[in-house]
């Protein structure tokens, strides 16, 4: 039976925190699920929204767009699930359709989306909806706590490592060895890449992580590589890495940014984009992003690594992201 109030923590900009709040337990709309909230991962994003870094959409938000969640209810509309599956909610929580994005089959650049955790509340509660269309099934190869960071995590970091240039074998660099980071590392390396994984200065323990996952080399952006890279993600929010990648990369090579915010990027040389070197950035994702990574990852001996809290316990978790004290991902259960 689904209760009438739930707990949900809500986002004080002004406080850079999160506050606990009793709400009533929200009904699905027409395409709707109404989903009791199992694990929802703690991404960068979310401390990107907390923090003002990204420009506050609605007062009060509940965050959290790495939702994995039983569907309790379905809006009027809603035929995709069933009352009882186990469902994923990603950051993108809706496209309008009708954009010239849209048409042309490019919604992770809608011009009027909609972002779980941001314009929608999200998986920092006991309970939520979501708009069935843009939800998953997810395979049953991961427990809850460990499938949560598949959904944001896994999405971006597999469309970036593809706008990387995959298909071809290739020295890797992943610069912020974190959530998305460590997932990547294992599909790269199951493909036969060499892995090269940077950390903050003087991060043994996350070196020593990279390593265990099977990259080649593990150190900082300021340590000397061995050979140069064919292609380099950077998933830490720091401009100062993208000439550090630009650099470390050869010729004809790719750099991403895959975050969605980043600080500003220093100026550089031309020569270290010169040599036909490209520089690109990953926004958002779209539904088939969804349904080709999960497709990639069947049957392949992914492991993602998380570190668990209590729901009420949101603000210890994403304090451990901002200094860098997670190895993998933060998850909160409710």
């Amino acid at each position: 039976m689904v209760p009438s109030a739930m707990l949900a923590m809500t986002v004080d900009t002004a406080a850079r925190r999160l506050v606990p709040q009793q709400r009533p337990v929200p009904a699905p709309g027409e395409h709707e699920l109404l989903v009791r909230v199992r694990a929802c991962g703690v991404c960068r994003t979310d401390l990107h929204i907390i923090d003002s870094e990204l420009a506050p959409h609605r007062s009060g938000v509940v965050p959290g767009h790495e939702v994995v969640g039983e569907v309790v209810s379905l809006g009027a509309s809603s035929k995709r699930f069933t009352v009882g599956q186990r469902v994923g909610i990603p950051w993108l929580g809706g496209a309008c359709g009708a954009c010239p994005f849209c048409a042309l089959q490019r919604e992770n650049l809608c011009d009027h989306p909609v972002f779980t955790g941001y314009d929608r509340d999200g998986g920092y509660a006991e309970y939520a909806t979501a708009d069935e269309r843009f939800c998953f099934a997810l395979p049953g190869a991961h427990d809850d706590a460990h499938a949560a960071p598949l959904l944001c995590a896994g999405l971006i970091g597999y469309r970036a490592w593809r706008l990387s240039g995959e298909a071809a074998p290739r020295r890797l660099g992943l610069y912020g060895f974190g959530a998305a980071a460590h997932i990547v590392c294992q599909i790269a390396v199951a493909q036969g890449q060499q892995v090269f994984a940077f950390t903050r200065a003087g991060d043994q323990a996350g070196q020593d992580f990279a390593r265990s996952l099977g990259a080649v080399w593990a150190g900082s952006s300021q340590d000397a590589l061995p050979c140069p890279l064919d292609a380099a993600l950077i998933f830490a929010p720091a401009g100062e890495l993208v000439p550090a990648a630009l650099a470390a990369t050869r010729k004809g090579g790719t750099v991403v940014c895959a975050g969605i915010h980043m600080s500003p990027i220093p100026s550089f040389d031309y020569q270290l984009l010169w040599g036909e070197r490209v520089l690109t950035s990953v926004a958002n994702l779209t539904r088939a992003d969804g349904d080709n990574f999960f497709r990639a990852i069947d049957g392949l001996a992914l492991r993602t690594h998380v570190q668990t809290f209590a729901l009420r316990d949101a603000n210890r978790a994403v304090q451990a992201l901002r200094t860098g004290a997670i190895n993998g991902a933060a998850v909160l259960l409710p």
